[in-house]
């Protein structure tokens, strides 16, 4: 069965991977049926048997599954003119960095590499030991949705990898092409309408069977968590997946200029009607790995990489009818709903109308049955750039009251507000939810849905009385059994611990994010004195103008707000700075720069690095001659090969790397 299993698996990878099919499809069938029948007749499925790519049973949900590394969004450039700006910052980001590290190799120039930009569902599929042991949606980057029996109907993604020395999460795009999509709507009983839903769906769908029957492939690209294995630059990366088995698309480029970049993103746009699958823009990314690494990321995205979008597409529909929302500020923002059409591979039926100003600027007051012009440019909501004739319609009734409390709507500037901030439900459900967040107290498991049932049923009404709730509160509501009551509890005792930049961040004070919180947090670190900070205090702080520091000052005047605080702190809630780092002098590593490589089993590699920092170590990510020490753990590799070339003192020994940590 073994055998079977393994030569199978070849004609597999030769066939669906490296499109070279190496048997006929009688002979293939052979082996199948040999195996299928050796199966039966024993009663053993083994793990990697390509008989399970038919799918299974029918599954109750979707487990979540939190990524090893954090799946990065792509900041996008619209235009050549925001890929200029974007070099321009790569540019000044590598003169920074060498002129703050004199002692270090120097960054290189960049260069570039351009991949195509597929349009489908992200997957990240987890290898432990050789082994595909996980595969989940992308989510919010950091957890996503537990995927591996849908995935494992895809043909193209590999079992079983060669690479068996620890764990490894590989990223790709799950995809139908588009002549399977033809094929499949040829007999299918409801045809699919484009191949990125038919992808996302099949994925997504419950039934295994299901996505199996959508015949999709996969392209991978990235390598997001990896032990034991490191890369100098991208082309290794990608050698690394082609030699682990993984469809690799044939496409990739590589330059030294951003004029060549610009040159060949305008040639991908002529010829992408050509491809055989969706894509929706090209990423143009650099190449060396060191550079990457230095660059770092924002709090969305990698500095080093760029998602190019090609010009949007822009079509016509009829307006249906517009609806009101309401958001957790209060804003009533208007969403418009069109008769569905096709645009850029997607069913389009809600578009964004941004507030009664935008409506009236785009002559759509009397617009409702008529027919409008409609751009998608690869977001969530497309936008209504006008009316498509000048055909007049039914008038588009602005709201007088909020349309979930009745309160009286009041109007500031372009938008509408309703001002019942205690009494308004999608007010207090949206507040409740974003303090919830994985960027604000992160309480794990928490969705929208756990806070409309909480509201509904637990009369929670304000973030301070999630700090109130007990187990007896919970066991009570559907779908809560004593497992699920327990983890949410858990959750939130664990919030309380987060710190002061997190607290202010999930407070929601109105025209702050989280760059200006964490400022706050940094520069006050206290509470105490940030809610009695002046405006001409925070006006006189970075990035704070007059319109921040108002909102902060009125926040925190608002006796409302300050009774929910001070609750939440009665109930445990710290919300206290992070403790700044006192600096060792007198340490091994004091001045020294250390390069830590490899798995050690006592830490991770980030604490670790933080213990050095105490003892005065400089922490940098790879070797040169000005290395003092490398600390390799388990599977080190070329940057334990550097140092030994460079003759760089390698500490190997984890229990004489505790004794030296020790006092940190």
């Amino acid at each position: 069965m073994k055998e079977l299993a393994a030569e199978i698996a070849a004609h597999n990878y030769r066939y669906y991977t490296l499109d070279q099919p190496s048997i006929n499809d009688a002979d293939y069938d052979k082996l199948y049926d040999e195996l299928v029948a050796l199966e039966a007749e024993s009663g053993i499925v083994l793990p990697d048997s390509p008989t399970l790519r038919v799918g299974g049973e029918l599954l109750k949900g979707f487990e979540q599954h939190r990524h090893r590394a954090r799946l990065w969004s792509l900041d996008k450039a619209q235009d050549m003119e925001d890929l200029l700006a974007w070099n321009q910052r790569v540019l000044k980001g590598i003169a920074d960095y060498n002129a703050k590290h004199p002692d270090e190799e120097p960054l290189p120039s960049p260069s570039y590499a351009v991949e195509l930009k597929f349009d489908g569902l992200t997957l990240n599929l987890t290898y432990e030991n050789g082994n595909l042991v996980q595969a989940s949606t992308r989510g919010n980057g950091t957890v996503g949705e537990g995927i591996l029996a849908q995935v494992r109907t895809i043909r193209s993604v590999p079992l079983t990898i060669p690479f068996r020395d620890g764990i490894i999460e590989v990223q790709g795009e799950g995809i139908m092409n588009l002549s399977v999509l033809e094929r499949y709507n040829e007999t299918a009983a409801e045809p699919l309408k484009n191949a990125r839903n038919a992808a996302a769906g099949a994925l997504r769908n419950l039934n295994p069977r299901v996505t199996a029957e959508r015949k999709l492939n996969a392209y991978f690209y990235n390598i997001g968590y990896a032990e034991g294995v490191a890369f100098s630059d991208h082309r290794e990366l990608q050698q690394f997946l082609r030699d682990n088995l993984f469809k690799v698309n044939p496409y990739t480029a590589y330059f030294d200029s951003i004029e060549q970049v610009q040159e060949e993103l305008a040639r991908i746009a002529e010829r992408r009607l050509e491809l055989d699958y969706l894509i929706d823009g090209a990423v143009v990314k650099l190449t060396d790995m060191r550079t990457r690494e230095a660059l770092g990321y924002t709090d969305k995205f990698p500095r080093w990489a760029v998602a190019f979008k090609f010009e949007a597409e822009e079509t016509t529909t009829v307006l249906e009818s517009v609806s009101w929302e309401v958001g957790r500020t209060g804003k009533i923002t208007p969403v418009a709903r069109v008769e569905a059409v096709e645009l850029a591979g997607v069913t389009v039926q809600n578009c964004t109308l941004n507030n009664i100003g935008d409506i009236e600027r785009k002559n759509l007051k009397h617009a409702l049955g008529t027919l409008v012009s409609i751009r998608r440019s690869n977001d969530v909501i497309p936008e209504i750039l006008g009316k498509a004739d000048d055909e007049p319609g039914e008038e588009i009734v602005f709201p007088e009251v909020c349309p979930s409390c009745g309160t009286e709507l009041e109007q500031r500037g372009a938008h509408l507000f309703c001002n019942n901030r205690l009494g308004c439900r999608p007010q207090t459900i949206g507040r409740i939810t974003h303090f919830a967040s994985r960027d604000a107290m992160d309480i794990e498991a928490f969705s929208i849905m756990t806070a409309e049932q909480l509201y509904a049923d637990c009369e929670v009404r304000d973030p301070a009385d999630l700090y109130a709730l007990t187990y007896d509160d919970l066991i009570k509501l559907d779908r809560f059994g004593e497992k699920k009551a327990n983890k949410l509890l858990e959750a939130i005792e664990k919030s309380k611990d987060r710190d002061l930049a997190a607290f202010l961040f999930a407070l929601g004070i109105p025209n702050t994010g989280k760059a200006t919180t964490k400022m706050l947090a940094d520069y006050y670190r206290s509470l105490d004195v940030i809610m009695a900070a002046t405006a001409d205090e925070l006006v006189g702080l970075p990035d704070i103008g007059g319109i921040v520091a108002e909102s902060i000052v009125g926040y925190f005047a608002d006796p409302i707000m300050k009774e929910s605080i001070s609750r939440m702190r009665q109930l445990g809630v710290k919300a206290e700075a992070e403790q700044p780092t006192v600096v060792r002098e007198d340490s091994l590593f004091s001045g020294k720069t250390v390069v830590l490589t490899g798995t050690l089993s006592s830490m991770s590699r980030d604490e670790a690095a933080k213990k050095l920092e105490a003892l005065g170590a400089k922490v940098s990510g790879s070797v040169s001659k000005k290395t003092d020490f490398v600390i390799a753990g388990e599977s080190a590799g070329s940057k334990l090969t550097k140092a030994r070339d460079l003759g760089v003192a390698v500490i190997e020994d984890e229990a004489e790397l505790l004794r030296l940590l020790g006092d940190a």
